[in-house]
Order: structure tokens, then C-alpha cells, then sequence
């Protein structure tokens, strides 16, 4: 670097050269290092305390070689074609050259000669330049439009540069000065002052963050006076200017503009997108949960405000079947018609896969939130058209007005979403407010997902069995296995409670997989030959390795195909999966039995009917209890039992209770019956002892 002057000029210089994007150094006529600049270090990778002015040639050759410079040269290679190359080089014309440095990086020099003061070379890494012929030929025309001296220097920096002297006066600008500022020519000479140089920026359109034009310019005079580093962001037009203040050793400045209207833009579109969702363009979370805090000082005050949680119904199926991208169509239009349900002062947000959220202020009578929700379930009921798809989903809706219902961000979220639970357990497409009883429902739903979590391990559950009684055999010819939680502390809880749950959280599987091989472990040991049957919830399915699963348990358990029974619900058929179709109709290849479980209480029994050849069909036990009070439940029960008999199917009739419901189903030509006329559910050591009872002649009803 050149030698600390003792003039301005020094001064100047150095604080130019510093700025300037490329290596510079001058070499004497006796080619002794006159000055250079950090850049110049950079690129070569020189240690500051290994330079010195005055340096030789062939020390600094000598220097370069050793760090891994010139790897396709000797020393003496280099510093004797270096050193013609300078020789030649004494009529003022500029030369350009390139060199090889450590880590395969090509250095193009460009040296001029000055009498009197020798060879001024520029240094610049054109490495990158040189991978891209277009980049090569620009830089190329570039580096022919530059000169070494330092007014070129300086107009080749991207950013707009500034020298004051101590007196305020200009000293020197570049051009990208003058053309962010759109300065006239008479300003951007030297001597110019500076205040006459801000006057026509404020007089032109530029604004300051510091206040007026007067308190700028008095700011602008303080910190020079200072002498501290300073920058502050200026608005000129429509346009954002960084401008950075370098105070110099002798009272003078170095400034530098910088137009960041791309940068703030970029960063503003960030901000935006940290707080919308990329896909629909509506709030994210974040937003909502902030706009929601920033009503609780209004809701404090007596405001009353609504939060509504809204689910779009069945979307889950839409993606599962259609793929994601129609799904993601389907958010984007379904975001956009909740949008026209909205005022002005709401903020309706979408805060992950079908969920979204309404903030609603203010309103005057919850009425206000129920014409909001009725709106929302009415336009989300008409079905969507997308690809050449009609696709129908349907919206449930849940209400928590506050204060009434709580007057914290938390808590109305929380309670909104219980009554959003309360809507979708209703049968969806509705609309439910908060109820102050919904809080115990909830915690006890979530007391037993726990509770269910943990019960396998603590031996919890257990199986039970009830018989099933073939009319023709008189005897027990299957066993259906139920499954019972007794949890440690609050005793029975129903399977009503607990098989839902065990199905929307997916604990279903292992559990199901665990009531399996328990069944099968116990039909193992049965005197009798009686099949077992086990359900299989719609979740099971969804598990690719079913077939695996159950195929390695009766290997594992030495049960017979055979005697094993599958009971599946009319809903798991509901999307005609392929899958699922192929998985039954492997299990049913090796022996398994297939049984349809309450059937006539779906819909479309008939056609499921002909998508599978079940084994056996199970009349639900609703039509038993009605059998006395409807006289169309026989007829049903009828029909159901003919339909089987032609179809080469059995059929089973479930909640057999009473002498004459018995009488009723034995003479439509039922195969099995069960319920409590024969037999309650049995525990796993009950079932031996009613099996060889089994074997007399007249098999014993419960009493």
C-alpha cells in the first residue's frame, strides 16, 4: 500500500485506491514497488509485513512463486518475460496480459508506463470471467474502456462515490454519482460545495429518514464535524439510496450511494411471505395469531370479537384420490370463496392443509358470527369444478365469541377449535359455538388417547369372545373376538368410546395387529373346530403389508386359515380402492373367510356386494331391536337373507335377544345367530368350558 503521504493529495489517493474493485501497484523504472493497495495482497495472497516499498522485482517474483503462484513458470520464466513485457512497454500505450495463479486462478494485469513515475499495472480476477465466453467478451469490452487513472478507476465501482475535501468541496465523483442523483454537470465539478449539491437533490424530489431539508443538511454538517462513520437511507424519486459517510484523517469525507430499491423490495416480498401462505396468498399463523393479540387490548375494553376455526370437509379424500395438485387447486378456490364471505375488517387466514381461520371484529350479537358461518357452510356446500372435475367437500365451522368465551389469543383459539370438533362430530357442514361443557368432553377424549397410548403396554386391553350359533348345526361355529380396556383408574371404558379414537389417531393398527394374534392364539387351543372372527377397521387397510401382517400371524400362531373369519365395515369400500380390493381378495385365496359387518346401515350395500364375493353377510342388530315395533325390518331382514342365499353367501343375525326374534330369523332360512339369548361375550378361559358343552345335543341359551 503507498506510504502514509504527508499532503492531501496522499490523502486522496489513498482513500481512492482503496476503493477501487482491483488489484494496483506502480513499479519504478528500476522496477522497485513504488505503491499498492490491499487488493493487490488479495489477489496474490502477499502477507502485509512481507512488503515493503522500494521491494525489488525479483523479491516480489520470488515472494509469488513461493506462495503457488506461476505454477506453468520458474521464477526466472516469469520475471524475465514480465520484465520484457514492461520494457516493451514505454510508449504510454496501455498492455494488457494474464497469469496463473495458486488454486488455478487467471489474473488479468493491464499496465501503462508514465515517465517519471514508472509502470502502473491493475490486477483483477477474471477467473469466473473466463468459464463463460459471453462473460469473457463483456468483460473484455469492459476492461478496454479502462484507464489507469484514477478518475477511470473510480467510475468502474457499482456504487456511486464522493470525495469531499475538509472545506466540504467536492474533490472527485463518478459517474453512477451523478446518474443516481441525475446531477447536472456544473455540480459534479470540483469545487462544488456541498450544501449546493443537497440543496438541488431536496430541490429535485430526494427525502430524507432524518427529517426535513433543513434538519438533514444540519445532520449532514454534524457528522462531518464529528468525524464519526455514519449512513442513512435517502428516498430520491421512487427510488432507495443507501448512502455510507467515510470521514477522512484530514477533515475531509469519502461517501458512498448505493440504490437499494431491488433489495427492498426483495426483502419486503420475504417479509410478506413469513407471514401469508405461499399457495392461497392469505395470512399464515403467524399473521393471525398477531392480529388476534392485537385485538385483546379492544376485547379488554368490551369489544366483542368472533374467532371462527374452519375445516374443510372430506379434502383428505380429495387428495388421496385426485393427487395434491387438484387438492391444491381446490385450496386456492376454496381459500378465494371464504375470502367473499368476509368484511373488509376481518382476517381470514389459512394456518396449514385444509385448516383455516376467521377473525371477526367487531361484531355487535353473536348473530353476527352465525350469519358469517352460515355464509361459509352455504357457498362451501356448491361443488367445485376443477380439471373437468366436479369435486363436492363442504366447510364445519366452530365459534368462540369473546369476551364470553375468553378474551386471550390461547384461549379463543382453543375453544373455537372444540366447538369446530363439536361441528365435525355432528355430521360436518354446520356450524357450532362454544359450549362451557365442551372443555370436558375434550379433555376426556384426550385422557383416553392417552390412556390408549400406554395400555398395550400396561396390559390393559383384553379379548373377549362371543359365540356365534349355526340354526342347522346347533352348535357354536364361530367366535367373534371384541376387544375391552379396564383402565387402571377409571375402570371399563365402552369400545363406542374408544375404537374412534383408536381409529383417528392410528393407534388402531398396532392394536388391531395385537387383538389379531391374541384371537388366533386362543382358537388355537379350542377343543372344537369353531372359527374365529376378527374385525378390521378401515384404518388397517391403509397399511400396504396387511396381507404380510395377518399371514404372519397364523404362521406364527399355527391357526389354520381356515378358521379364521375378517369382518369389514360397508365404509371401507367407500372409495372403491383398488388396493383394498386386491389385499381382499388375497386373504381370501389362502382360506380366510371375508364377512360384511352391519350390513343395510351404509349406503350402496348392494353394489359393494358385487365389488367382492363375501363369505358371509351380518344383519346389524338394529333391525333385530326394531323387529317388534317396524313391520318393515322383517321385510328387510328378508330380503337381506334371500339376497345372501342367492349370492352364496351366509348370513349371520347380529343381537339375537328374545325367543321371537329367533323364531323369526330361523324361519327366513338365517344360517347363524348371536346375541344374548345364547350367550354374553366370554373371557378367553370361559370359552373351553362353553365349547365342550358344545358337543351334547341341545346346545344351552344363556339365561
Amino acid at each position: 500500500m503507498a506510504e502514509a503521504g504527508h499532503s492531501d493529495s496522499a490523502l486522496l489517493l489513498d482513500a481512492a485506491l482503496e476503493n477501487i474493485p482491483y488489484g494496483f501497484c506502480v513499479w519504478s523504472s528500476e522496477f522497485r514497488l513504488i505503491m499498492w493497495n490491499r487488493h493487490y495482497l488479495d489477489i496474490y495472497g502477499f502477507p502485509v509485513e512481507r512488503m515493503r516499498k522500494n521491494m525489488t522485482l525479483e523479491d516480489v517474483v520470488k515472494l509469488s512463486a513461493d506462495l503457488g503462484n506461476h505454477p506453468d513458470q520458474t521464477p526466472q520464466q516469469f520475471l524475465t518475460a514480465y520484465k520484457k513485457e514492461l520494457r516493451n512497454n514505454r510508449g504510454g500505450m496501455r498492455a494488457k496480459a494474464r497469469e496463473l495463479l495458486a488454486g488455478g486462478r487467471t489474473i488479468e494485469t493491464a499496465h501503462v508506463y508514465s515517465p517519471g513515475l514508472g509502470w502502473v499495472v491493475t490486477h483483477e480476477d477474471v477467473t469466473e470471467e473466463i468459464a463463460s465466453t459471453e462473460i469473457v467478451q463483456k468483460r473484455k469490452r469492459e476492461l478496454e474502456r479502462q484507464n489507469i487513472r484514477l478518475d477511470a478507476a473510480v467510475n468502474n465501482i457499482s456504487q456511486g462515490l464522493c470525495m469531499f475535501d475538509a472545506k466540504e468541496r467536492l474533490v472527485i465523483c463518478n459517474a453512477p454519482y451523478a446518474r443516481i442523483y441525475s446531477l447536472p454537470e456544473r455540480l459534479v465539478k470540483p469545487g462544488t460545495q456541498l450544501d449546493e449539491i443537497l440543496g438541488y437533490l431536496f430541490d429535485t424530489g430526494m427525502h430524507a429518514s432524518s427529517g426535513s431539508r433543513d434538519e438533514y443538511i444540519a445532520w449532514r454538517h454534524e457528522v462531518i464535524t464529528r468525524g464519526d462513520y455514519d449512513k442513512t437511507i435517502l428516498e430520491f424519486g421512487t427510488r432507495i439510496i443507501l448512502m455510507q459517510h467515510h470521514p477522512m484523517k484530514d477533515g475531509g469525507f469519502v461517501s458512498t450511494h448505493e440504490d437499494i430499491t431491488e433489495q427492498r423490495q426483495q426483502e419486503a416480498r420475504i417479509q410478506h411471505l413469513a407471514r401469508h401462505d405461499a399457495l392461497t396468498e392469505l395470512p399464515n399463523r403467524i399473521q393471525f395469531l398477531e392480529e388476534m393479540a392485537n385485538s385483546e387490548a379492544s376485547i379488554e375494553r368490551g369489544e366483542k370479537t368472533a374467532v371462527l376455526c374452519i375445516d374443510l370437509d372430506h379434502f383428505k379424500s380429495v387428495n388421496d384420490t385426485l393427487g395434491h395438485a387438484i387438492g391444491d387447486k381446490l385450496l386456492k378456490q376454496a381459500s378465494a370463496r371464504l375470502w367473499g364471505t368476509t368484511r373488509e375488517t376481518d382476517v381470514l387466514a389459512r394456518l396449514g392443509g385444509d385448516e383455516f381461520s376467521l377473525l371477526l371484529r367487531p361484531i355487535e350479537r353473536p348473530g353476527d358470527a352465525a350469519t358469517i358461518a352460515e355464509r361459509i357452510v352455504k357457498t362451501m356446500s356448491s361443488p367445485f369444478i376443477i380439471d373437468g372435475h366436479q369435486i363436492a367437500i363442504g366447510a364445519s365451522v366452530g365459534i368462540a365469541i369473546a369476551p364470553q368465551d375468553g378474551a386471550s389469543t390461547d384461549v379463543l383459539m382453543k375453544n373455537a377449535d372444540m366447538a369446530l370438533y363439536r361441528a365435525k362430530s355432528e355430521g360436518r357442514s354446520t356450524y357450532h359455538f362454544f359450549e362451557k361443557d365442551m372443555d370436558a368432553a375434550i379433555q376426556k377424549r384426550r385422557m383416553i388417547e392417552a390412556g390408549l397410548r400406554a395400555a398395550l403396554q400396561l396390559h390393559e386391553l383384553r379379548v373377549v369372545f362371543q359365540p356365534l350359533v349355526g340354526l342347522k348345526e346347533n352348535r357354536v361355529t364361530c367366535l367373534e373376538a371384541l376387544l375391552r380396556w379396564t383402565h387402571g383408574e377409571r375402570g371399563n371404558i365402552s369400545p363406542a368410546e374408544f375404537i374412534p379414537i383408536a381409529e383417528e389417531t392410528g393407534l388402531i393398527v398396532p392394536i388391531g395387529e395385537w387383538v389379531l394374534r391374541e384371537a388366533c392364539k386362543a382358537a388355537v387351543g379350542w377343543p372344537t373346530e369353531a372359527r374365529v372372527a376378527v374385525n378390521l377397521s378401515p384404518v388397517q387397510f391403509k397399511n400396504k403389508r396387511l396381507f404380510e401382517t395377518v399371514h404372519a400371524i397364523l404362521a406364527e400362531t399355527g391357526l389354520p386359515p381356515t378358521r379364521l373369519e375378517l369382518e369389514i365395515t360397508e365404509s371401507l369400500l367407500l372409495n372403491d380402492s383398488e388396493q383394498t380390493l386386491q389385499t381382499l381378495h388375497r386373504l381370501r385365496a389362502i382360506g380366510i373367510r371375508i364377512s360384511m359387518d352391519d350390513f343395510g346401515t351404509g349406503y350402496s350395500s348392494l353394489s359393494y356386494l358385487r365389488s367382492f364375493p363375501f363369505d358371509k353377510i351380518k344383519i346389524d342388530r338394529s333391525f333385530m331391536r326394531d323387529l317388534e315395533s317396524r313391520g318393515d325390518s322383517l321385510a328387510i331382514i328378508k330380503a337381506v337373507i334371500g339376497l345372501g342365499h342367492s349370492l352364496g353367501m351366509s348370513t349371520t343375525a347380529e343381537g339375537v335377544e328374545t325367543e321371537e326374534q329367533l323364531k323369526a330369523v330361523r324361519e327366513q332360512g338365517c344360517n347363524e345367530v348371536q346375541g344374548f339369548l345364547f350367550s354374553p361375550p366370554l373371557e378367553a378361559g370361559q370359552v373351553a368350558a362353553l365349547l365342550a358343552a358344545d358337543q351334547k345335543p341341545q346346545l344351552r341359551r344363556a339365561s
